[in-house]
């Protein structure tokens, strides 16, 4: 068991514990909430689940579909509930990136990457994945094709095109740190253009009614219009509920259309805290003076590292140092539904290739056990849920900004958390349960 980690049964056996009223400095955070309420019908397996990032190409020597489906037990006896996929399709190979190119340059929506096996492969993972207890969600690109996408040829005027009226490489601005760039290999789609908007819910049907998926991790989703999102949703709705993620921070996005968005903010905070670069307090602020507000119901995904963070910011090891096992207890008992990306739990200790096929050492490690354990706890305990409401969380007043502290509250149900956020050891009073003595980066969760 990892040295920081209660035991098991002081992990999930919160209903001896004393429910003592909270001293006056406990008082409920407001969490990020506006006046408004979604009006998105979450299914109701979402609300204590967690969401696993499958990368195709990268997870076996074959980065085929039938060699993953020989992860599924391992991943559900882990607790996994949610596999996104990444894109399945095939890439293009006009400008492509690198000998294989991006997963996120598609060349054609209806069809499935040969490198990962062909369409019945794709069912019978699905298939296999729903018999054991998951649901499956795909990658969706709405945004760009790749320069030789089937539409090009198709619908010409589908595409953004600039003042000479050619074709150009996708400009953008990245939500989750800002930066501007292009992105040289895909080009725009114009959702000015009502066939845009009719195709594209087309095709993204095409794989619910063909290979039975639960939903769609949306790309890119915050440059799309959110009318557009709003036009989906319902359509997708109409031939099965449907479970919606949004790579985006925009709160409009999660009134009719997603079910959750990305928590960009508390991503960032972890790594400048674990960098010493802030503390307690700068994780405080995020749910006392929240830099934007969501509606009440929605859901924020809380994540250490996926494709694009580890990729291009770092390793776990990198992002976090001694840290980031602690970063990944924040991850998954504060407010939010907790990510896990393909090897984090084999303690993925490379920045895996985006362009090329690199794939996955798996291996043994301490970290299998600490994310099954804290998935279990996710499911045992309503108070823990996925949903923004008020009163769920309260932040404890230690004393100390190397310490961390808060507790989550849904009616009987109450679960405790402290984090060190430093290497030195420290102590905590917390209400009912006396002094708390935590090593350092260690936690307790009750």
């Amino acid at each position: 068991m990892p040295k920081h980690l209660t035991s098991l049964a002081r992990l999930i056996g919160l209903a001896a514990l004393s429910c003592a009223s909270l001293p006056a400095s406990a008082a409920p955070a407001p969490l990020p909430l506006t006046e408004g309420v979604t009006t998105v019908k979450h299914p109701a397996w979402a609300r204590t689940a967690n969401i696993y990032e499958v990368n195709l190409r990268q997870y076996t020597q074959q980065g085929s579909f039938r060699a993953f489906e020989q992860h599924l037990p391992r991943l559900r006896k882990m607790g996994v509930d949610i596999l996104w996929l990444m894109p399945i399709n095939p890439i293009s190979h006009k400008m492509r990136k690198g000998s294989l190119g991006s997963y996120y340059a598609i060349q054609d929506y209806k069809a499935v990457n040969p490198e990962y096996g062909n369409l019945a492969d794709l069912q019978h993972l699905v298939k296999a994945a729903h018999a054991q207890g998951f649901k499956v969600i795909l990658d969706w690109v709405a945004n760009h094709t790749g320069w030789d996408n089937v539409w090009v040829d198709q619908h010409p005027d589908w595409y953004k095109r600039n003042a000479k009226g050619e074709l150009e490489g996708y400009h953008y601005t990245d939500l989750s740190d800002h930066h501007e760039e292009v992105w040289a290999d895909v080009i725009g789609l114009d959702y000015s253009k009502p066939a845009v908007r009719a195709g594209m819910i087309d095709a993204m049907a095409y794989w619910v009614k063909t290979a039975d998926i639960d939903g769609f991790r949306c790309d890119a989703a915050w440059a799309v219009p959110t009318s557009f999102w709003n036009e989906a949703r319902p359509a997708l709705d109409k031939i099965k509920p449907m479970f919606m993620l949004a790579e985006a921070d925009t709160q409009d996005l999660q009134l009719h259309a997603f079910d959750m968005s990305y928590d960009w903010s508390l991503y960032h905070t972890m790594v400048k805290v674990a960098k010493g670069e802030g503390d307690a307090r700068d994780l405080a602020k995020l749910y006392t003076d929240p830099a934007r507000r969501y509606p009440k119901g929605a859901y924020r995904m809380t994540f250490t590292s996926d494709h694009d963070e580890n990729s291009n910011a770092g390793t776990d090891r990198e992002l976090y140092g001694d840290g980031v096992n602690a970063m990944a207890v924040l991850a998954a008992t504060l407010p939010g539904m907790p990510l896990i990306y393909s090897g984090q739990e084999a303690g993925l200790d490379k920045r895996l290739a985006f362009f090329e096929k690199d794939s996955i050492p798996w291996k043994a490690d301490e970290r299998t056990r600490l994310y099954a354990q804290l998935l279990r706890l996710k499911h045992q305990h309503p108070a823990l849920t996925s949903s923004l409401e008020p009163g769920n969380l309260q932040l404890l007043d230690t004393g100390n900004p190397k310490i961390f502290a808060f507790r989550r509250i849904m009616g009987k149900d109450r679960v405790t958390v402290a984090v060190n956020l430093s290497t030195r050891p420290g102590e905590v009073m917390l209400p009912g349960q006396g002094k708390i003595r935590l090593a350092g980066w260690g936690w307790s969760i009750r």
